[in-house]
């Protein structure tokens, strides 16, 4: 991971929400250029302030530094419903899961 990771991962949350930097900026409380500091790279975020754009997003640190996940809202409404299941029904679904990841 390089020191660009936190910029364009950023953006690239902000662009699926569908944000604009100044807005997301205000809606963090902070002045109007906030987020396009950090996003051009001349800031980072202090871990304080880190979390809150984690929670802006409703994501956990370790799902924004999963470089895997690039569709969260999917992933995070999927794992929701999951979550929703009892052992029956998850064994129903792990092997549809099986079979949909082995068709990559």
């Amino acid at each position: 991971m390089d020191e660009k990771f936190v910029a364009n991962r950023i953006t690239e949350l902000r662009v699926k929400k569908n944000v604009s930097e100044y807005q997301m900026s205000l809606d963090l409380g902070k002045n109007k250029s906030y987020i396009q500091n950090i996003s051009s790279g001349r800031s980072l975020p202090s871990m304080s302030q880190f979390l809150e754009i984690c929670n802006y997003f409703n994501i956990t640190p370790q799902q924004f530094f999963d470089e895997e996940l690039h569709n969260l809202p999917l992933y995070q409404k999927a794992n929701d419903l999951l979550k929703q299941l009892d052992d029956d029904d998850m064994m129903a679904v792990i092997p549809i899961l099986n079979r949909l990841t082995t068709k990559k």
